[in-house]
């Protein structure tokens, strides 16, 4: 069975995070979405609405299952037995980025592949960090969440 995990912030889950999952279902058996938790980083959003928004959004497949975890990536995609890390890239900045990290990961567990799918162009712009920056102003978010997250927010 191939598992990844598609893990992140999601604070507040974006249509481009979306996108990237959609896109992710085909190649794998099942998919963790993780909210990873770090107790001295307090996000925006609190945990629980980011977990009922993340739930919300893709309950409709019944192979995502939404999860929290602290502590590193690696140790657990290996408590999920999860071979693969799906990341969404929006830039070359992004890329580099990521590459290290999965460079780094590998070398962790030699067998966790990081798959990395390019963001689509008209979603090469949203960021988790802008649309909470238009939030924290009482701006509309309304064009970049999901419409499920969007009615929780």
């Amino acid at each position: 069975m191939k598992t990844a995990l598609f893990p992140g912030s999601f604070d507040p889950v974006t249509i481009a995070h979306a996108d990237i999952l959609e896109r992710a279902l085909p190649l794998f058996d099942k998919i963790f979405v993780g909210i990873g938790w770090n107790t001295s980083k307090p996000g925006f959003l609190p945990l629980e609405k980011r977990l009922e928004m993340l739930r919300a959004v893709f309950s409709i497949h019944p192979n995502v299952e939404v999860v929290v975890y602290e502590g590193l990536t690696v140790d657990f995609c290996k408590r999920i037995g999860a071979g693969y890390i799906v990341r969404g890239v929006r830039s070359v900045a992004d890329f580099e980025y990521e590459r290290a990290i999965a460079q780094v990961n590998q070398t962790m567990m030699p067998s966790l592949e990081t798959i990395i799918i390019l963001s689509k162009p008209e979603y090469s712009a949203i960021s988790s960090t802008i649309v909470r920056e238009i939030m924290r102003n009482q701006g509309n978010v309304s064009q970049f969440v999901p419409s499920k997250a969007l009615e929780l927010i």
